[in-house]
């Protein structure tokens, strides 16, 4: 799952007329670089959540014929399918990421990726690999963290030496470090929600993960390649204008 349903009011005024994931990096929609990772992992069956300007992503995508994996996993499907939770048509806005992944678990399978349409990561691998690890070992949750930036230099999460994800508060001596927004989660995470959320509740996925991670259910590792939350038009400058960059090789 592709979380895309928010306003970005910090990217405005370029998000006025563009929903953020569809903004450019070097060329290409924040989107799809997501979209493609996925494909070259062999994760072709996509469920994007809409809300402001939500018309505009399956606009996007069913204007390119066919969204091929240039090198798809061996026994990979090479062409994406893509379903929609149309948060922003349903209920007139969206619905927190909780809540919005609550809305979309009828569309998708008992473990499964989500991560943020509106970070930048080029390198990240996603791997089957990760998946079937993760299935194995029962728990709720699995996080990718990061390095701190400069905008959240206090970290949102710690990280344990028996590789468990730690709910650290603010002022711990313990370092804390910042979540990706890329995750693996079982659906069993949002119990507490309303299966499909009929009622479109606004949820925060914080304080499930918070709670799951007080009682050992989430595991977490540190990733230490290229990441940028794209939060403002500065740091959107500056992607496009960094040229000590290789892309990756498709």
């Amino acid at each position: 799952m592709i979380l895309a349903a928010g306003r970005g009011e910090r990217m405005r005024p370029l998000t006025d007329s563009t929903p953020k994931p569809l903004l450019k990096v070097r060329g290409k929609p924040l989107i799809e670089w997501h979209t493609e990772a996925l494909a070259r992992g062999g994760f072709t069956d996509l469920v994007i959540n809409t809300a402001w300007l939500g018309q505009q992503l399956p606009a996007h995508f069913s204007s390119l014929l066919s969204l091929l994996c240039p090198q798809p996993a061996q026994g990979a499907r090479s062409v994406l399918s893509i379903s929609y939770s149309h948060e922003g048509r349903d209920f007139g806005d969206a619905l927190e990421t909780a809540g919005g992944i609550a809305r979309a678990l009828p569309l998708l399978g008992d473990v499964f990726w989500v991560l943020a349409g509106d970070v930048f990561v080029p390198d990240f691998e996603f791997l089957q690999s990760a998946v079937d690890r993760f299935a194995a070992s029962g728990k709720l949750a699995h996080l990718w963290l990061v390095p701190n930036p400069a905008h959240n230099p206090k970290g949102d999460f710690g990280l344990g030496a028996n590789g468990l994800a730690l709910n650290l508060p603010a002022d711990s001596s313990a370092p804390r470090f910042t979540f990706s927004t890329i995750g693996l989660y079982r659906k069993a995470l949002f119990n507490d929600l309303p299966f499909g959320n009929p009622q479109g509740l606004k949820a925060p996925l914080a304080p499930l993960l918070r709670s799951a991670m007080d009682n050992q259910q989430v595991s977490a590792e540190l990733y230490t390649g290229a990441w940028t939350d794209v939060g403002t038009p500065a740091r959107l400058d500056e992607l496009n204008q960094t040229t000590n960059w290789n892309a990756p090789t498709t």
